[in-house]
């Protein structure tokens, strides 16, 4: 579900999208800041697809969308060209669906991982 989420708004920061653009604007990182979010969200997307990796992509994605709730938070508002909050609302669930998913996954992680497992 989140890999849908990441890979299905790429084409709104890969094709410059109005919104996509006047938010990166707005935070001093238009445009190789959309263009590589949305690099770091494909990654992301493919990551959690690929059993092994699921780790890694839910960490990943923790990270930027971190980075994407702070960025709410602190300079764009919570609501965005009127859209009602959508974005930022998609984002905390997208964040806490990449938490749960590491928690559940975190035996898998190397070198901390083994600290998990039952003996």
């Amino acid at each position: 579900m989140i890999a849908i989420i990441l890979i299905q708004t790429l084409r709104f920061k890969f094709l410059a999208h109005p919104d996509s653009v006047y938010i990166f604007t707005e935070i001093g990182l238009e445009p190789y800041g959309r263009i590589g979010i949305g690099v770091l969200e494909l990654i992301a997307g493919i990551l959690l697809l690929i059993p092994k990796t699921v780790w890694a992509g839910a960490g990943l994605t923790m990270g930027i969308i971190g980075g994407a709730i702070m960025m709410h938070l602190t300079q764009l508002g919570i609501e965005i060209n009127d859209d009602s909050g959508v974005l930022f609302y998609t984002a905390i669930f997208v964040f806490i669906v990449s938490t749960i998913i590491l928690w559940n996954y975190k035996k898998d992680v190397p070198f901390i991982g083994h600290k998990f497992k039952l003996k």
